[in-house]
């Protein structure tokens, strides 16, 4: 792997400052809750305005996977990874699907967790419990790729074995991620999200005009792998075969509806002040794809071309490698990624413990309260969800450590997807059409769960470039939407 300089003194106490400072957001957050409820705690008292809103839910889409899973991934397969701009855009469509009426149900229903709209629409523990385990597993699924991303980039901060470098990174960061969360809940994290989704588009806009003051454009980065001796590397310059359309469509249909589905927004949702800042988020989050997504697949595709070679989960890192390289061209480089880094460090610690919320919510409310010990007070059960935050933390670092060397962040990606769509018939069908009835939806559900489970299993997670969860969709769908309309 290329080697790349660490970060020096100067740099690395600014980092630790940024990072460190999060606690102090996080007591700030804690001094201004309204009340002890869980309301206040994960959903920041419904008071989240436009500009919070936009950029927290920026926060929860744009990710570890996102700077590190894309570049890589683009990497990897080159030009094709436009794909990603779809599908990062088709999640907003997803959205308007049901994101409005279900804004107004939690709003007068007084909904904390996205099981209480499946609770409230359909009556059924059974459903109400399945969809609790595919939400906490999906969760914890991404909470750990952002663990792993965290140790990544640290690797790239400091000169010691990488190995080494990599643990104490998602130990470090893993216990400030847990202190500010549960000082400040998601009024902390989305202050968070506010500071670092400003710099983190500001930042990579003047980073991208860096990248090509340093290597050229994307058309003479493209040259170069045309001239590469490698075949197969010349090959991601060129378009994509047959094998590659349907993983594009793919890719647009399971991000698309699992991203929109991703239990952590869907209590942003929840926690928006009106249905007008709402959709006016939305409605600017679709161009966001162009300020994030496009940045990461040209950063990839560049460095296809100056760096070939890369292989597994080194591939991950070649944003960390680009910026570097940029860093050591000026004085203004070196700061900008100094900066930068901090910013993407925090990103991925604010989008982890999003994740870490909503599973000690799902776990609080949904079963705890419900299936083991009833009738608590808010305080307490607040507190459970707490300490439920930190079990799960340890059990995540200890899951990143021992991945770090067999496991890349977009395989992760997948089988979070997988299990996410399953949930597409029971909320986007479900808010807008009431015909749709219980035991179908619960039929549907386990049986599109068993398939996407059992090909993932047996080494089919993509059929002819189409994802494993989809199969499982379609089952689903047929079930659900069938049998609704034979039982009516």
């Amino acid at each position: 792997m290329t080697e790349i300089l660490p970060f020096g003194p100067a740099a690395l106490f600014v980092i630790s400052i940024y990072i460190l400072s999060l606690i102090g957001i996080g007591w700030v957050g804690y001094k201004a809750r309204e009340e002890n409820s869980m309301k206040d705690f994960y959903l920041a008292g419904r008071g989240f305005g436009f500009l919070v809103l936009l950029l927290t839910l920026y926060a929860t889409q744009y990710s570890g996977n996102t700077l590190f899973g894309f570049t890589g991934k683009a990497y990897r397969i080159g030009f094709s990874w436009v794909m990603s701009l779809h599908f990062m855009t088709a999640i907003i469509a997803c959205y308007l699907i049901f994101a409005p009426k279900l804004y107004h149900q939690a709003k007068q229903k007084g909904f904390i967790t996205p099981v209480d709209f499946l609770d409230d629409r359909f009556q059924s523990s059974a459903i109400s419990l399945i969809a609790a385990f595919v939400m906490i597993v999906a969760l914890i699924n991404y909470a750990l790729a952002q663990l792993m991303a965290m140790g990544r980039a640290f690797q790239g901060l400091v000169s010691i074995n990488p190995v080494q470098a990599y643990i104490y990174g998602v130990i470090f960061l893993a216990i400030i991620m847990g202190i500010y969360e549960t000082l400040g809940g998601l009024r902390a994290v989305a202050w968070t999200d506010v500071i670092q989704g400003s710099v983190l588009m500001c930042g990579f806009a003047i980073m991208l005009i860096l990248v090509f003051n340093r290597y050229g454009t994307i058309g003479i980065a493209t040259e170069q792998i045309f001239h590469n001796a490698n075949p197969e590397t010349v090959k991601k310059a060129m378009p994509p075969d047959w094998q590659r359309v349907r993983e594009w469509l793919s890719y647009i249909l399971i991000v698309g509806l699992g991203g929109a589905l991703y239990p952590q927004a869907i209590q942003r949702i929840y926690a928006a002040r009106s249905e007008t800042v709402l959709r006016r988020s939305l409605m600017v989050m679709a161009f966001f794809p162009l300020t994030t997504t496009l940045i990461a697949l040209i950063v990839g595709v560049i460095a296809i071309a100056h760096h070939p070679g890369l292989t597994g989960a080194q591939a991950d890192q070649v944003l960390m490698i680009i910026c570097r390289e940029v860093q050591s061209g000026s004085t203004f480089g070196y700061w900008l990624v100094v900066v930068l880094f901090a910013a993407v460090l925090a990103a991925i610690m604010s989008t982890a413990d999003s994740a870490l919320l909503t599973i000690s919510s799902i776990f609080t409310k949904d079963l705890y309260a419900r299936f083991i010990k009833h009738q608590l007070p808010e305080g307490e059960l607040t507190r459970i969800g707490k300490l439920t935050s930190w079990l799960v933390i340890g059990v995540l670092v200890g899951l990143a450590i021992l991945l770090q060397e067999n496991t890349t962040l977009v395989k992760l990606l997948d089988r979070k997807f997988d299990l996410l769509v399953q949930l597409t018939p029971a909320f986007m069908i479900g808010i807008n059409w009431r015909g749709l009835q219980t035991k179908p939806v619960l039929i549907g559900l386990s049986v599109g769960l068993v398939v996407s489970i059992g090909l993932a299993l047996l080494g089919y997670g993509k059929i002819n470039g189409i994802h494993a969860g989809l199969f499982g969709l379609g089952f689903n769908l047929l079930i659900s939407v069938g049998g609704s309309i034979i039982s009516k």
